[in-house]
């Protein structure tokens, strides 16, 4: 690996330099990301090993970032529920699963059969890449997966997925074990293609009050932490939207504690430990200011992320599509000069 530091990081190292990625780093605030777009729709893209290749790449060649993250999304994975999907832009499932007969009728389907695509997305991927630097794969967590499987788009109450889980506890733990089983084997597909790490997104988990979260959620996200870690690359799990939940995420078997931007970062070192990897944690939005607040909020994150065992830097969620790309790089200069 030519550029090694983002692994090295996620082993407890400490690199020359902060290493950074950034999620969504492959996406809309990249003009040519939009010229890939104005061919192809997300769906097609997504199943499109050759363009997911081509779009993934484009951040580090523009950037400068030190690793990849394979272009797909999370709900790929419905494939092998054979459940559809469709992105208007944003993601709706033309039949919510939300009763036992609903359940009774998703197909279950081996995951490297059903999601064949994302597979040849890793090894064109891969052969791009040459080493340059890593490729992470990832998959949303069991409680965010089926959070759009229950909702049927993005929500903000999560009425459904609540009601299911306090009126039909049986049922929603029932879902939730075959998912977590299912999301196991397909990050195993993925690690097999060649991924070089993985990262867990609960991007939903902050709708859950803790203790909801401690009993309906936590044992099947550590589960899955569990399970994965013995695929032998470094695993992140990132926890979204409710700092009273980053001491959950740092229960698990994870590498790395991914943090997002609604706690300082020296405050979540404090939640998760000093004997820790964090990653994060930037407000994505900071990225529209003036360069001159992005630079000192750039490092005052570097700062704090050193009385962590290492440190990987990101934002504390997906890049803004409003960002200007020549900010983005600022940020990446930033870093590796803090």
């Amino acid at each position: 690996m030519q550029n090694d530091s983002f692994l090295r990081a996620c082993r407890g190292e400490r690199p020359e330099r902060t290493p950074i990625w950034l999620m969504r780093q492959a996406g809309r605030y990249l003009p040519e990301y939009r010229a890939v777009r104005a061919r192809v729709s997300f769906e097609e893209l997504c199943r499109s090993p050759d363009l997911c290749a081509e779009v993934t790449l484009q951040p580090i060649d523009r950037l400068g970032v030190d690793a990849a993250i394979l272009f797909s999304d999370i709900l790929v994975v419905f494939d092998a529920l054979g459940v559809d999907v469709r992105f208007e832009p944003s993601p709706v499932i033309a039949a919510p699963v939300r009763t036992r007969a609903d359940v009774d009728r998703l197909q279950w389907i081996d995951p490297r059969e059903a999601c064949h695509y994302v597979y040849a997305a890793v090894r064109a991927c891969k052969a791009a890449l040459a080493d340059r630097v890593p490729l992470i794969g990832f998959c949303g967590a069991p409680f965010t997966t089926l959070s759009y499987l229950v909702e049927g788009k993005t929500s903000r109450e999560f009425e459904h997925v609540k009601s299911l889980m306090f009126c039909e506890p049986g049922l929603f733990g029932h879902l939730m074990e075959r998912l977590t089983d299912l999301l196991i084997d397909y990050l195993r597909g993925q690690v097999e293609a060649g991924v070089d790490a993985l990262q867990v997104f609960d991007s939903w988990a902050g709708a859950l009050a803790p203790d909801d979260y401690r009993e309906h959620v936590h044992p099947h996200t550590a589960r899955l932490c569990a399970a994965v870690r013995e695929f032998g690359v470094p695993l992140i799990n990132f926890t979204r939207g409710n700092a009273n939940l980053l001491a959950f995420a740092a229960e698990t078997a994870a590498d790395v504690v991914g943090v997002d931007w609604s706690i300082e970062l020296d405050r979540a070192i404090d939640v998760v430990g000093p004997e820790r990897v964090v990653q994060g944690n930037l407000d994505p939005f900071a990225l529209l200011g003036p360069p001159a607040l992005v630079e000192r909020k750039a490092r005052a994150v570097v700062a704090a992320g050193r009385r962590a065992k290492a440190h990987i830097f990101n934002l504390g969620h997906g890049i803004s599509r409003h960002t200007d790309p020549t900010i983005a790089r600022l940020l990446v200069d930033t870093v590796h000069d803090a």
